[in-house]
């Protein structure tokens, strides 16, 4: 009896020992708090579902992603700021970063990104180089380009035509001074507000429009609250999956590679899935009821030359920046 017992015992307690050493390995493994603003059905909601999966099959025994969408840990301006706190370990900051360093500025010069071409050029040969070290200075590391897409203006006061239809119409724009400076120099009336805010100042006529990608638009159901969607493609945003300095050197050497070559290696699927919502979504906003024009490019370009002369100005290389940018669109 005293020889069953102790057979059994050591059974038990040899059955505990798996179960703890396996619950100590599952404590151990390092956790990746990944968080955005942006909501499901967007593109950059759908690029980083698609990262974390990736990433998390990549991982497997050395740490995992947590992934948390739709400002659910919060806002872009709360992230940034998590990031260097290290309780979030990636976000995905799109004009904000301009706030951050003035160079992300060049994304916001209206018309300089020709097509999603040009934008792998300007990845390639001009950001790493140019604009990259900016947000290095600041604290923070930027993994890859993303997209978050070719903006748009929706309002519920006319079609949006040439700048002079702004006139009088007050409408949302990121927090990056450069987009506000764009909308003020056509005729605009620009109200900086956070994405998740959008939808019911619109509702409630805090704010009459707001301009943003399709995917965007789409995804936040814009379409249930703007009469008027105007194409006139004035800025391509990047997204920008990005880290705190401090918090990124202090995750293993392994791990950074891992999560650094994934942000990289989604880019194909990420423009691919890009130029499909282009082709669908309007169409889409188009059946939901919203009247759909084509803006005059013309006027707009014509009317955008005084924001691309403040940026020379200003921003130190910034007719440089512009230069390098304007010449690979050839």
């Amino acid at each position: 009896m005293h020889k069953g017992f102790y057979k059994g015992f050591i059974a038990v307690f040899t059955g505990l020992a798996i179960v703890v050493a396996a619950a100590a390995t599952a404590s151990a493994q390092t956790e990746v708090i990944f968080a955005i603003s942006a909501k499901p059905g967007s593109l950059q909601y759908e690029t980083a579902t698609e990262f974390t999966r990736l990433a998390n099959d990549r991982l497997t025994g050395k740490a995992v992603v947590k992934f948390f969408g739709a400002s659910q840990l919060g806002k872009d301006k709360d992230l940034l700021q998590k990031l260097k706190l290290g309780s979030v370990h990636i976000a995905l900051p799109s004009s904000i970063m301009s706030s951050i360093a003035d160079e992300f500025g060049l994304f916001d010069m209206p018309f300089i990104v020709k097509d999603r071409e040009h934008v792998k050029q300007i990845d390639e040969k001009i950001f790493w180089q140019m604009i990259a070290p900016a947000a290095e200075a600041k604290g923070y590391k930027v993994l890859a380009l993303w997209e978050n897409g070719i903006r748009q203006i929706t309002n519920n006061v006319r079609p949006i035509d040439t700048p002079a239809d702004l006139d009088g119409i007050k409408l949302r724009t990121p927090k990056g001074k450069w987009r506000v400076r764009m909308f003020k120099e056509w005729g605009g009336n620009p109200t900086p507000m956070a994405f998740s805010e959008v939808f019911v100042a619109l509702q409630t006529k805090v704010i009459d429009g707001q301009e943003n990608p399709l995917t965007n638009i789409y995804a936040a159901k814009f379409q249930e609250v703007q009469k008027y969607l105007s194409m006139t493609g004035h800025v391509y945003s990047p997204a920008y999956p990005t880290v705190g300095l401090k918090p990124w050197n202090e995750l293993p050497g392994d791990v950074r590679a891992i999560l650094e070559q994934t942000a990289k290696d989604v880019q194909p699927w990420m423009y691919q899935k890009g130029a499909e919502g282009d082709r669908d979504l309007r169409t889409k906003l188009e059946a939901a009821g919203m009247k759909v024009n084509n803006a005059d490019r013309a006027a707009f370009v014509t009317a955008s030359r005084p924001v691309y002369e403040a940026f020379a100005a200003e921003v130190p290389g910034g007719q440089d920046l512009i230069d390098a940018a304007l010449k690979l669109a050839k």
